[in-house]
């Protein structure tokens, strides 16, 4: 577990799982806001469930391969990190060719909290967990346009870029990542 002064990040239990249902809920809806993609209510709302069961998931199954951190400040979830098996999305753009890694997801900070660092700190955290498990690679993918520009900073450029995955206009990006 890391602790800073400001937040720290630990695995998540089931006594957090409400509290980080709400950061995907806050987090997914304003992404799609700062996309333009409001009006897509079935998309998020589809989007916020796949994450809340991903997450369920992780707590209910005794030998669950998909792991989350929750970053935390003064008891309260205000970010999230998952790694799991390679999801539908990425093995369609990248043409299967990841199929065999695992998938660096479900990063979401509650918007009031953006800007401050747990995002990298999640990423870091997970890195290290991923590190000492032996895994040396691990993809991951987004579809909105802020998070491409961050994800390109972090990690370079894609490993897949697939043009009008979302309808018209839209670009998908896949990363293939070292954890080192």
């Amino acid at each position: 577990m890391i602790k800073t002064n400001h937040f720290s990040i630990a695995v998540l239990t089931k006594a957090d799982y409400e509290s980080t249902c709400q950061v995907f809920e806050e987090s997914i809806l304003d992404a799609f806001n700062q996309e333009g993609l409001e009006h897509l209510q079935e998309d998020i709302q589809s989007e916020i469930d796949v994450k809340k069961q991903k997450a369920l998931s992780s707590l209910e199954q005794a030998n669950s391969n998909t792991y989350f951190f929750i970053a935390k400040i003064d008891g309260t979830v205000v970010g999230t990190i998952s790694y799991g098996p390679c999801g539908e999305t990425i093995q369609i753009c990248a043409e299967h060719q990841l199929d065999h890694l695992g998938e660096l997801g479900s990063l979401y900070v509650l918007p009031s909290y953006q800007g401050q660092g747990i995002g990298s700190a999640l990423i870091k955290e997970m890195m290290t967990f991923l590190n000492e498990q032996g895994i040396g690679q691990f993809c991951l993918d987004s579809g909105y346009k802020r998070a491409q520009i961050k994800w390109q900073h972090k990690f370079g450029e894609p490993f897949k870029v697939v043009k009008d995955y979302w309808g018209p206009d839209s670009v998908h990006m896949v990363w293939l990542c070292n954890v080192r």
